[in-house]
């Protein structure tokens, strides 16, 4: 389902705090209707500040329309593994953050592996001072004012933040050595690289991420290909699927195709279809800075 657009804008601030935040954008836009968008799982957590009516949107798409879609002003999303969905308004505006993983502890106050249990909120776990922020930040008139305020948020919980918030150094090492490979190693590499058994390292990313370092891997894999994916439409660079499947490590073409079957519920070509115009706007930035 898609809408035109009548109006897109965004606004990056690529490295608003490094190792904290992987890509910050801004964001305004008006359609000729309602559409539906398709969240694409990634290894980093979403953080959206909406500054024009709540963010309508739940993980199960049969939800959306009913009592049970989630409408927040301020939205935490977890480590996804499927995609979630979002009833785009025709007038929307907002920040969206991803935030690494493992500075969880340090600007949100809780695991990672916290997010996923109960549904929680962005104010229930950031508190009013969250929704202080997003009032100020509509009340703020330009994008690079609204970063300045963003930023001195961020800064001031994460140097807030006490020592025990850190994670433990193989754990971080884990995640670089995940990130430079693409996801595209065997495991047992990495438990050799930090040194740790495969089950004790399987309990460190289970215990702050909700997630095996398997399934970690694999978001990592997928992630890499979207960047590539998304990368070629903003610069008008054919798309050839088979080329991108090889470059992001996957046997084939076929294999990519189940890919996003498992984490979209689509084909390549069908996800395509239905974000072209929020890939050329700027929509769907991951990655660390």
């Amino acid at each position: 389902m898609s809408a035109e657009a009548v109006g897109t804008s965004s606004y990056a601030h690529a490295d608003l705090l490094p190792g904290v935040l992987g890509s910050t954008v801004g964001y305004a836009s008006t359609a000729s209707e309602e559409a539906l968008h398709r969240g694409v799982p990634a290894p980093w957590l979403t953080f959206i500040l909406s500054l024009d009516g709540p963010v309508v949107w739940s993980e199960d798409e049969a939800d959306l329309g009913t009592a049970a879609e989630r409408r927040e002003d301020v939205v935490l999303g977890p480590l996804h593994t499927r995609a979630a969905f979002v009833r785009m308004p025709r007038r929307q505006a907002g920040i969206q953050l991803t935030v690494h993983p493992l500075a969880a502890r340090r600007l949100l106050g809780v695991r990672t592996s916290e997010l996923d249990q109960g549904r929680v909120s962005g104010v229930d776990v950031l508190g009013p001072q969250v929704e202080a922020l997003r009032q100020r930040l509509v009340e703020t008139p330009t994008w690079p004012e609204r970063f300045v305020v963003l930023e001195a948020y961020v800064r001031d919980r994460v140097e807030r933040a006490p020592a025990s918030a850190s994670v433990r150094p193989e754990l971080a090492e884990a995640w670089r050595w995940l990130r430079r490979t693409g996801g595209r190693e065997r495991l047992d590499g990495l438990a050799r690289h930090v040194a740790l058994s495969h089950r004790h390292l399987g309990t460190l990313f289970s215990t702050e991420l909700g997630l095996s370092p398997k399934r970690v891997a694999r978001l990592v894999r997928f992630d890499a290909a979207m960047g590539r994916l998304t990368a070629s439409v903003r610069t008008g660079r054919p798309v050839t699927f088979a080329a991108l499947a090889t470059e992001a490590g996957y046997a084939d073409q076929s294999h990519l195709d189940r890919e996003f079957r498992a984490h979209l519920g689509t084909s390549p070509t069908g996800w395509l279809a239905e974000e072209l115009r929020n890939v050329q706007a700027g929509g769907h930035r991951n990655g660390e800075a």
